[in-house]
């Protein structure tokens, strides 16, 4: 018997219900596994369909595609090694999330995944059946348990495999990126290392899916927890990894390391990553967005010259009557820096045209923020139609501080087909805006240098829908509303808890409020990248109405 075996890791980029496209790619791994001899190549979790499915999954007829895809994919491949490759199975009325062995030009077995996950962005019981712990599969000279995703986050799956005569652990995955997500990941799989006694491969999906973002990160473990090989965060990557047997057991030769990227890098790169794969898997490639002058347009501008380069990239000034100078060679500033193209198109012809025709209906009234939203949405109308004309989509560009309270005007500033920096807080928007002007990397499409003007950066936040206009004359400074934020929204903590860590009680009471009565706005909002385990969409699901407040 061999002492030898060789393994081909693929992380890729799907992209949902391309099945054929996905196949195609499947086949081009092989075809290089193959080529360096390796014994299987190793695809992740739903790799065949793309992740997640949500309720596609359960419709017959794509069910039947995903079937008739997975045979000839077995068929055309052979001659050669084994695939494996993740992919829904429907079986007796039920659907399991299955990760196939394809070898000899047939299917050879399915592994069904166990455990399924419920929790944050996952709905796994409403989609799947639970499976029956699967036992380990011999492929050549060893015997590989494969626990999918969720499975591995358990102990007994992996131990009961490695009971049944499992020499080396195999982890599919489809584990979406939220920050410190990574060293999470390691730690659980260093745990069943250390329990099992075995080597561990532990295989990532890649690339954005909605809010969604898999950031690959793929690594291979010897016993004791050490780590053999490292594959790249964000990055597709395809890695032959050798096992040999030794008189311990199966061991992993060592491999390639690539740097694991810090926070504020990861964070930017989970949004360049979201922004370009949402719009390239959507068919979109431009964009349009409204330049205000303000931060949050600006880092939105830079994030989409980073994904699609700067001349897919269409910045367009609204100004009105309150809008500064200032506010004006600063956005004439960003895109000079970063390369985009910048149009100006004042709005104080429709607004009066607006406010006129109303004026019969508005006597006696006086002025409001029904006057400021009656700008916002002007820009966001004039946005939305040079989007149609052109074939870009529209960007839009709050940060999670201004969606969590409403600070944000429904069918205007919120107009939009998706939103870069939705789970980032205001203060997060600043330190990012720094970050990027200290860095460059290869993967950014814009750029080197200061491309966001210091001026930006460190003015005093202003909506500018009327005159002397601050952020901080209807809300909290931002590092006291993040922080209260973090700790109703991200930790969901109790008032009484916010007002022992010395917050004002009425302050937590508002912005409590405020977040309980802008709920429609967030389910009305365009989706954006996911960051933390408590973005606004799948993570965090409250009731528009509800009239419930936390009295403690």
């Amino acid at each position: 018997m061999s002492d030898r075996f060789q393994m081909t890791l693929a992380q890729l980029n799907p992209t949902l219900g391309a099945l054929e496209d996905n196949a195609a790619a499947a086949r081009r791994a092989w075809a290089a596994a193959r080529e360096v001899g390796s014994d299987l190549l190793a695809l992740p979790e739903m790799f065949l369909t793309g992740y997640q499915t949500q309720d596609l999954v359960r419709r017959p007829a794509f069910a039947a595609d995903c079937r008739t895809v997975l045979e000839q994919l077995a068929r055309d491949c052979a001659d050669g090694p084994a695939i494996g490759i993740g992919a829904p199975l429907h079986e007796e009325g039920r659907v399991y999330n299955g990760w196939f062995i394809l070898q000899g030009g047939a299917i050879r077995t399915v592994i069904r995944k166990h455990h399924l996950p419920n929790d944050n962005v996952f709905d796994e019981h409403r989609l799947y059946t639970p499976s029956d712990i699967c036992g380990p599969v011999a492929l050549g000279p060893l015997r590989i348990g494969v626990p999918i995703c969720e499975d591995a986050w358990y102990d007994d799956v992996a131990e009961a495999q490695a009971e049944s005569g499992a020499e080396l652990l195999l982890v599919p995955n489809g584990s979406p990126y939220s920050r410190g997500r990574l060293e999470t990941r390691m730690q659980h799989m260093v745990a069943r290392v250390v329990e099992t006694g075995l080597p561990l491969v532990y295989l990532n999906l890649l690339g954005g899916q909605d809010d969604q973002v898999f950031d690959g990160a793929s690594f291979v473990l010897n016993p004791g927890g050490a780590l053999a090989v490292q594959m790249p965060a964000f990055d597709e990557a395809m890695t032959h990894v050798a096992f040999t047997r030794t008189p311990e057991g199966w061991r992993a030769e060592p491999g390639a390391r690539a740097p694991v990227p810090d926070d504020w890098e990861q964070d930017y790169r989970a949004m360049v990553m979201g922004t370009g794969d949402y719009l390239r898997k959507s068919g979109f490639g431009r964009v349009v967005l409204g330049l205000s002058g303000g931060v949050d347009s600006a880092l939105v501008a830079t994030i989409a010259a980073d994904a699609l380069g700067p001349e897919n990239v269409h910045c367009v000034m609204l100004p009105s009557a309150y809008t500064a100078d200032h506010s004006l060679e600063d956005a004439a500033d960003l895109a000079a820096r970063l390369g985009t193209r910048l149009d100006e198109v004042p709005i104080e012809g429709p607004r009066a045209a607006i406010e006129a025709a109303l004026a019969p209906l508005f006597a006696g009234l006086e002025p409001d923020v029904t006057e400021e939203n009656i700008q916002s949405r002007l820009r966001g109308t004039l946005l939305m139609a040079l989007a149609n004309k052109t074939g870009a989509m529209l960007l839009t560009t709050g940060n999670k501080s201004e969606i969590a309270v409403g600070y944000c005007t429904i069918y205007g500033d919120m107009n939009g087909g998706y939103n870069p920096i939705k789970d980032l807080y205001k203060t997060r928007v600043f330190e990012t805006c720094r970050w990027r002007n200290a860095n460059h990397r290869p993967w950014m499409k814009g750029p080197a240098g200061a491309v966001l003007p210091p001026r930006i950066i460190d003015k005093p936040p202003s909506a500018e829908l009327r005159p002397d206009q601050r952020d901080e004359d209807s809300l909290p400074p931002y590092p006291v509303l993040d922080a209260i934020l973090e700790g109703l929204v991200d930790q969901e903590v109790s008032v009484g808890e916010l007002v022992a860590r010395g917050f004002d009680r009425d302050t937590i009471k508002r912005i409590e409020h405020l977040i309980a009565i802008s709920e429609w706005k967030r389910f009305q909002s365009a989706p954006g990248t996911r960051l933390t385990t408590r973005a606004f969409w799948l993570d965090r699901r409250y009731p528009m109405v509800n009239r419930w407040r936390d009295h403690s």
